[in-house]
């Protein structure tokens, strides 16, 4: 049987999904709907400032966080390795902004990479000092956030290739 958590049963839309796909007036006192606007506003606006950030350092200098091996076996100096990252941080966050239904699973993607950096320079370096076990659960943590975006984009913004917009929009008496 269809209970009002699921999403669909046996090809109807339940009411959470036409709750989604009603007025944004109508949402903005939905706690569920104010924890996606939360997401996916810090998942838009954390990678654009941090990776404009990996060009200046002014928060600080983020090549410490490359584990050697990578600067070796990479092209270009850890810099411009690092500047290199800030353009995939500012592309993850634009594309947060511009396709909340998969970029989260890319920036999910983009921060278990950065978690195994992570760890692959504390095991290397070992011992107590210059280890970064801290940011890297940080940023499991973080990885676990662009997942949970991505579920509720998946009842918050439309399918992108599909007609299922107009029949969800026409279901809740919108216009497509």
């Amino acid at each position: 049987m269809a209970t009002t958590t699921s999403i669909e049963h046996a090809g109807t839309t339940s009411p959470s999904v036409r709750q989604a796909a009603g007025t944004r007036a109508g949402r903005l006192s939905d706690p569920v709907f104010q924890a996606y606007l939360i997401l996916r506003t810090a998942f838009v606006v954390a990678p654009i400032v941090f990776g404009v950030d990996k060009f200046f350092n002014w928060m600080t200098p983020w090549t410490k966080y490359l584990w050697a091996g990578f600067a070796n076996h990479l092209p270009g100096t850890p810099h411009q390795i690092m500047m290199g990252v800030g353009v995939v941080e500012i592309t993850a966050g634009i594309l947060v902004l511009l396709v909340p239904r998969v970029a989260p699973y890319v920036v999910a993607a983009w921060l278990g990479g950065i978690v195994t950096d992570l760890v692959i320079k504390s095991v290397a370096v070992g011992g107590h000092t210059q280890v970064f076990w801290d940011i890297a659960l940080r940023d499991f943590g973080l990885l676990l956030g662009a997942l949970a975006l991505a579920r509720l984009a998946a009842v918050f913004t439309p399918p992108l290739f599909s007609g299922r917009r107009r029949a969800v929009a026409r279901q809740s008496g919108e216009s497509a």
